[in-house]
């Protein structure tokens, strides 16, 4: 039987939790929410992780990095490896300042683009894994510093955009596991255009 590892980026810490670089801890916690799964820490892994069958009959580890966002790759590298599990069979859900506040992007090859935790899956991982891209962008003011902006709460405002979208990433992934990235891509990202 498949394994499928899906891995929501961010940094730990309450500080954190609020923040637009969270993205990927929230929406991975909201599907593990959403299918009644617990949490449980894992130390020799480096992350906090949950387990779930989807209708697809594949098993399915969520995972939370323990490290922080820049060492994201770490903890994926490890279970990956203690797994056996192919880069085409990990997904990483995390936070795109390129895609408008709302959207989704599924892609399957490109650079980290400036997103560090990315860049640390990369550099542990070979490249061919599904990247879940959650829209923060665009950074306002244009001036403002990236990483204040990404190390920074959601707006009221904002934050009601992305509670409103929630259903949206959450359906997205639904799809993505248990059709798999081409259909997915087919689907959220022609959709995307038109939200």
């Amino acid at each position: 039987m498949s394994i499928l590892l899906v891995a929501g980026l961010g940094n730990p810490g309450r500080e954190y939790a609020k923040t637009r670089h969270n993205a990927g801890f929230a929406v991975i916690e909201a599907l593990a929410s959403r299918h009644g799964l617990i949490w449980r820490k894992q130390s020799r892994f480096a992350a906090t992780m949950a387990r779930w069958t989807p209708p697809s009959g594949a098993v399915c580890i969520l995972a939370k990095p323990a490290t922080f966002m820049n060492d994201s790759g770490i903890a994926v590298r490890l279970l990956a490896d203690f797994h056996r599990i192919p880069p085409d069979d990990i997904i990483a859900i995390y936070d795109d300042l390129t895609i408008e506040l709302g959207r989704v992007k599924i892609t399957q090859r490109g650079s980290a683009g400036g997103h560090n935790g990315v860049a640390s899956l990369l550099a542990h991982l070979a490249p061919g894994f599904t990247r879940y891209r959650i829209g923060i962008g665009p950074k306002h003011p244009p001036e403002m510093d990236l990483k204040d902006f990404v190390l920074g709460n959601f707006t009221p405002d904002e934050q009601t955009i992305f509670d409103q979208q929630l259903i949206t990433y959450l359906d997205g992934l639904d799809l993505l596991l248990d059709q798999g990235p081409a259909r997915a891509m087919n689907q959220l990202n022609r959709r995307d255009r038109t939200l």
